[in-house]
């Protein structure tokens, strides 16, 4: 059995190092996960994270296996999974809007939906985001040796960026449940629920935006 030698040093501090970066800054996963927080609490926001994840695993997995490349030169294709993308993001809006609490006065929180339907909607989000994998396909490139197995390389550093994300994004989640406490103290469920709805509308108005080079 031929075990597969690892990138030289200076490869891998630079992929770290970029993908870190890339991780780290605020970008529509992490709007998606504090806005989550916010809302539900702690246990909420990283079940989202953890929802996020997954589907931007299998974004990574189709820029690797070149699904990601029907996605850039099939404008049909781009647009049907951008569309389901942000109608599920609006679908997310009405069932915030629609969310129940215990009572509207400062200092309600919003009732939050169990952990696997969080999950799933992480999950959902993260993987009709056609960006991400067009991300994974212009990003994941540039650190593959050529004369190893390109699939193989790009499977792994698409898994290594997605555990980067996931960690910075629980920062943010934790972060998030930090400073709710004193936002509801402010605000009533009703207009946590608005809030929450007007995120998924702004990511939804992000998903179906031209700019494809951010990370999700």
């Amino acid at each position: 059995m031929i075990i597969p030698s690892l990138p030289p040093l200076a490869t891998l501090l630079a992929f770290f190092a970029a993908s870190f970066v890339l991780a780290v800054t605020p970008g529509p996963g992490v709007f998606f996960v504090v806005a989550r927080t916010l809302a539900h609490g702690r246990r909420a926001g990283l079940a989202s994270v953890a929802g996020v994840a997954l589907g931007n695993l299998g974004n990574a997995a189709a820029a690797s296996i070149g699904l990601a490349a029907l996605l850039a030169v099939s404008s049909l294709a781009f647009t049907v999974v951008r569309v389901a993308g942000a109608a599920y993001l609006v679908w997310l809006a009405v069932q915030a809007v629609r969310a129940r609490a215990p009572s509207d006065v400062p200092g309600s929180a919003l009732e939050a939906p169990a952990p696997r339907r969080l999950f799933r909607d992480g999950f959902i989000v993260a993987l009709l985001n056609p960006k991400t994998a067009l991300f994974f396909a212009a990003f994941l490139p540039q650190f593959v040796d050529p004369a190893g197995s390109a699939i193989a390389q790009s499977l792994a550093y698409g898994a290594a960026f997605v555990a980067i994300a996931a960690a910075t994004d629980s920062t943010y989640a934790l972060a998030a449940n930090a400073v709710a406490p004193r936002l509801a103290r402010r605000r009533g469920a009703r207009a946590g629920r608005w809030l929450l709805a007007g995120a998924y509308l702004g990511l939804a108005a992000w998903t179906l935006g031209a700019n494809t080079r951010h990370r999700s």
